[in-house]
């Protein structure tokens, strides 16, 4: 098809974004080459803060958002894809600086796309997205730094957001025994039912550092909050313990000393998804269809229309969307 819907956002007055469903023609695609036939989208963080205009992410309008996108090949001008492949794409600031997934038809470089492995559909991509493709690959940074089962609890903070609901699941999977931290008692369930054994008040995270060693707690971490969250945490790790930064839904500051660092040898891992080597890519993928049990995703998962995406921009920014968000674009 020569056009395609697509969701757009225009900038109005005063800075303001308003979004609107339209029809776009083919030509309009941004340079690229590789054209995919998009099937399905997601809604993270970063999409809410685009959908409302916030942070000046988005430069140039009108704009195609969606950082997040899973189809299939349409047509390619490089070797590495041919028509039928089925692909997936997070990151690289698609959605972002140029056109992105909220549309039923993309166009991207080649080298931004991976093949996705056997054993996943591109519906069970977007189900995962940049969320859960982050915290695969904080898993994996945990475990370059020497965790394992036998080393004691794991803590994931925002538990029962994106990040944190894969990153739940997962760690249970490998055998961990996770301890998940939210604020909200109606996710206690849900977050059990992914696998968790343990239940953590986040205001017991959330004040300042009383002291800068607190008890040995944790033999790993998981934080999506960052601010005073992450700072405590850096206080209760076990010794050579490490935490994997991933989010800053609390703050983008960081009160804390090198006390942690110096006295109990802690690691602080900086979690980067948006421009990650497209190798350790492929091998995040790859862990995600070995480590990542599919009935727990699926009960993560709701699947929404494009038109849905405006109201449920406020509420991810909120802390108000549990697990995850597939948006079908042709729905």
């Amino acid at each position: 098809m020569s056009e395609f819907r697509a969701l757009v956002l225009h900038e109005r007055e005063g800075g303001k974004v308003e979004a609107r469903i339209e029809t776009l023609s083919e030509d309009a695609l941004p340079a690229g080459d590789v054209t995919v036939a998009v099937q399905y989208s997601t809604l993270n963080y970063k999409d809410g803060l685009i959908l409302q205009g916030l942070g000046r992410l988005v430069r140039k309008y009108p704009h195609v958002p969606g950082v997040d996108f899973a189809g299939t090949v349409e047509s390619s001008t490089s070797p590495e894809f041919k028509p039928g492949d089925p692909v997936v794409l997070t990151g690289w600031r698609v959605g972002e600086l140029s056109w992105g997934g909220y549309a039923q038809k993309a166009r991207v470089k080649a080298g931004q796309l991976v093949r996705l492995p056997d054993g996943l559909s591109t519906k069970q991509a977007m189900a995962v997205g940049t969320a859960g493709f982050t915290a695969m690959l904080s898993v994996m940074a945990l475990e370059d730094h020497g965790l394992s089962p036998d080393r004691g609890d794991v803590l994931v903070t925002g538990a029962a957001g994106g990040v944190g609901s894969v990153a739940v699941a997962i760690l249970a999977k490998l055998g961990y025994r996770v301890a998940a931290s939210t604020g909200r008692a109606e996710t206690h369930g849900y977050l059990r039912g992914l696998g968790a054994a343990e239940i953590v008040d986040r205001a017991t995270l959330a004040q300042p550092p009383a002291r800068p060693l607190d008890t040995e707690r944790w033999a790993g971490a998981i934080d999506a909050v960052g601010s005073t969250t992450l700072a405590t945490i850096l206080t209760q790790l076990k010794y050579a313990g490490s935490v994997a930064a991933c989010g800053l839904a609390g703050g983008n500051d960081l009160p804390t000393t090198v006390i942690p660092f110096l006295l109990r040898g802690v690691n602080l891992l900086g979690i980067d998804s948006v421009m990650a080597p497209v190798e350790r890519r492929r091998k995040a993928w790859d862990r995600i269809v070995r480590d990542l049990p599919m009935d727990k995703l699926d009960a993560m998962t709701e699947t929404v229309p494009l038109a849905a995406l405006p109201g449920l921009a406020p509420k991810i920014l909120k802390g108000g969307v549990r697990g995850r968000v597939v948006v079908d674009v042709n729905a």
